[in-house]
């Protein structure tokens, strides 16, 4: 940042310009995790299965990661708080559309749309916060504004149970829109834009380079949307999709290399510890987004929660990050960063593990606990993986490493959740194969339960009518416990990715500060 930005305060108390974009972030984040309890009553109103409800997820997800990287360009183009507000005003009128929705189909796209608006609100807004206060507040400032960030994903669930269950799962979209119509009041209101950004000469964008990573992510993530539906590779146009993706993607990074003004400066993956700390945000985006999607699905269709129940259980994992958020800070600076990450995908691989247990009679606390052990990991990895990915790059490339770190946590979310949905249908069938040998008049546990089943039901029923309706309980309940252990496998596959990241923090170097000292 150059001189004059530096000297440069805004007419407003910084607090006020604090509440006004944490609002907007606050709508972002909440409503990244509001949707996810939401999913079996969008699944059942819109008639699709619950995977194809997915789709509202990985669709936002995608072009929320798109538009990160042109998020600095068009913010300098248009104005900051121009941008901005802009965003914002999409997002919410995206968010009605949602709650409106009449069919799937609108619904993803709407989706769509509202990921465009929502890119960029946490990045400017970080920037508008950071340029607001004087250098020695900043800290506490990045504070409150990470104190949001942890609070939303614990209101989100419980409270898209709540709207879903009393009202409709269309108020989870609608709530956005007061929240929406009083950030652009307070930003328009109290937020200024700096003179640079003013005076800024955006120059040219790189718009071949953004159209081939469009491209590629957008048939990469139609593939893993309709993936499962049309039975992958087996289907023509999905040949056709993985092509033309890998062929823009490769296009894709040797323009980047070879262009003098790149949206996406490549270059910054010659660092090692932020090409390692890029795989690993993936990876997380994979872990963490998976596992918030698995669990409403798991508490909601096979245990029968209601949904608020079913956010209530989701929720700990914020409120665990918010109790751990203190002792990360305390022990930033004093501890080797590379320890707390490796402690923190340790701690989470446990918790994975331990929802891996799960069964048909579990209790709500048995999903509690290794919740707030999730949220506690979490905290560990988020904040030092951030310092020490991005530690040794200079300043000016910090803009372009942050969209690269954030877009390809985004990619990792969108491929995890399409994985573990795919997943969950195929290991489904699988044990449903295995176990059904088991279900035959010659095994005799099966025959003498059989046998139980038909005799209580033939005080209801006639014989040929019970014996029938005892075959449909025992087929129901061979489909319950089939997909109980698919998610169980998939809960311990992810424990089992975090473990290895846990392993792959001795490719970190260690971080040396400005001045030449260590900061871990």
């Amino acid at each position: 940042m150059n001189g004059p930005a530096e000297e440069w305060r805004p007419t407003v108390n910084p607090w006020i310009i604090a509440a006004a974009v944490m609002l907007a972030t606050f709508m972002e984040v909440l409503d990244t995790t509001i949707v996810t309890v939401a999913l079996p009553h969008i699944a059942g109103s819109l008639s699709a299965s619950t995977d194809e409800a997915t789709w509202t997820l990985t669709s936002y997800l995608v072009s929320n990661a798109i538009v990160l990287p042109a998020s600095g360009w068009l913010a300098k183009y248009f104005g900051r708080k121009r941008f901005l507000l802009s965003c914002i005003v999409l997002f919410t009128a995206s968010s009605f559309i949602c709650g409106m929705a009449a069919t799937l189909g609108m619904l993803v796209l709407a989706r769509v749309v509202q990921g465009v608006g929502g890119g960029a609100l946490q990045p400017i807004s970080q920037a508008i916060l950071l340029e607001s206060f004087p250098p020695e507040k900043r800290g506490m400032a990045m504070a409150a504004f990470a104190l949001g960030v942890v609070v939303a994903p614990i209101i989100g669930p419980t409270l898209g149970g709540w709207l879903t269950d009393n009202y409709s799962w269309r108020w989870a979209f609608y709530i956005n829109i007061p929240v929406g119509m009083l950030a652009v009041v307070m930003i328009k209101a109290f937020v200024e834009d700096p003179p640079y950004i003013r005076t800024a000469r955006p120059g040219r964008i790189d718009g071949i380079g953004f159209g081939l990573m469009a491209v590629s992510l957008a048939t990469l993530q139609i593939i893993l949307d309709r993936g499962q539906q049309d039975d992958w590779f087996s289907a023509d146009w999905i040949c056709w999709f993985a092509v033309v993706s890998v062929v823009a993607f490769v296009a894709f990074i040797v323009r980047e290399l070879l262009v003098d003004e790149p949206i996406v400066n490549l270059r910054v993956l010659t660092d090692r510890n932020f090409a390692v700390g890029v795989v690993m945000i993936t990876m997380v985006g994979v872990a963490l987004y998976s596992a918030i999607t698995l669990l409403p699905v798991f508490l909601q269709t096979l245990m029968g929660y209601p949904a608020l129940q079913s956010g209530l259980a989701v929720s700990p994992r914020g409120i665990g990050a918010l109790m751990t958020m203190p002792v990360v800070g305390f022990l930033t600076g004093r501890v080797d960063f590379r320890k707390l990450i490796g402690v923190g995908f340790v701690i989470v691989a446990y918790s994975l593990w331990w929802f891996g247990d799960i069964n048909l009679s579990i209790a709500m606390r048995d999903i509690v606990w290794p919740g707030v052990l999730t949220g506690v990991g979490l905290s560990l990895i988020f904040v030092p993986l951030s310092a020490v990915a991005m530690g040794a790059l200079p300043q000016s490339e910090m803009g372009n490493a942050s969209g690269i770190f954030n877009l390809m946590r985004n990619v990792g979310g969108s491929v995890g959740i399409s994985a573990v949905t795919t997943l969950l249908i195929r290991d489904a069938q699988v044990h449903q194969a295995n176990m059904v040998a088991h279900l035959s008049p010659g095994d005799i546990a099966f025959g003498l339960r059989s046998q139980a089943l038909q005799r209580y039901l033939a005080g209801q029923y006639d014989q040929v009518e019970a014996a029938r309706r005892a075959g449909a309980v025992i087929y129901g309940e061979l489909e319950r416990q089939a997909t109980l252990w698919a998610f169980v496998n998939n809960f311990r596959m992810l424990a089992v990715i975090c473990m290895v990241c846990a392993v792959t923090v001795v490719f970190f170097k260690k971080v040396r500060g400005r001045g030449g000292g260590p900061v871990h």
